[in-house]
């Protein structure tokens, strides 16, 4: 069985690292639900800073998220979330471009590779589109769509009652962008597309955890969440 999830991770990789529309999002940590049963949760996601391709600028982004997690099979489980984000797009030369927040969305997967000696190791793939209120400047009417993707491979180590992990990941993080009726794809910076995380699960009740995640090299950001077990 795990021989087989090994060839299906590694085929899953391969194609989405051939998509072109594929990208940084919260990779969850390596707690899972168990089959057939939910974790709840809410989250603060926080992208200080993301690097455009071509010298295009940076972007940054708030975003504020309920989570859903099922298990489907004690080692493969479907991550879902709603979400409200605004976006900041700072170009290079010009003026910073504000987007209020508004409606968003994700969803992802998660699956289970290694489960032994209070060790584990998780293979993700997790997505993010945030949808701002678009806004005008000087009658000229803006518009974006924020798409946030990638793969994750992380490992974590029971210490005490604290569960750290890290991982490395690939991501993209897109700037899909209305000039009244003209729609442009900006990518981010092809060159900083490998990154690294950095979290830990904190136990606060035997059904409630706090999760905190850094994400570093690809990106800045910062994720924090309160989670629950039912």
């Amino acid at each position: 069985m795990k021989r087989c999830v090994l060839k299906a991770v590694m085929t899953m990789a391969f194609i989405f690292s051939l998509n072109p529309a594929a990208e940084s999002a919260p990779a969850y940590g390596t707690k899972m639900p168990e089959k057939k049963q939910f974790f709840f949760g809410g989250q603060t996601h926080f992208v200080f800073e993301r690097n455009l391709d071509q010298n295009r600028g940076t972007l940054s982004s708030t975003q504020h998220l309920f989570l859903i997690s099922y298990g489907l099979l004690d080692w493969l489980s479907i991550d879902l979330k709603g979400a409200g984000g605004d976006v900041e797009q700072i170009p290079d030369n010009g003026n910073e471009i504000d987007y209020p927040a508004f409606v968003g969305g994700g969803y992802g997967f998660r699956i289970k590779l290694y489960d032994q000696d209070q060790k584990k190791a998780v293979f993700g793939f997790q997505h993010i589109s945030i949808h701002p209120e678009s806004i005008f400047v000087n009658e000229t009417k803006h518009k974006t769509v924020l798409d946030d993707w990638q793969l994750s491979f992380l490992v974590s180590q029971e210490f005490r009652r604290f569960t750290p992990y890290m991982g490395g990941k690939w991501s993209r993080m897109d700037y899909i962008h209305w000039l009244n009726d003209d729609r442009e794809r900006v990518k981010s910076d092809l060159s900083r597309s490998f990154g690294l995380i950095v979290g830990v699960d904190i136990p606060l009740t035997e059904k409630t955890w706090l999760n905190i995640e850094g994400q570093f090299l690809d990106v800045e950001a910062l994720a924090a969440s309160i989670n629950f077990h039912f």
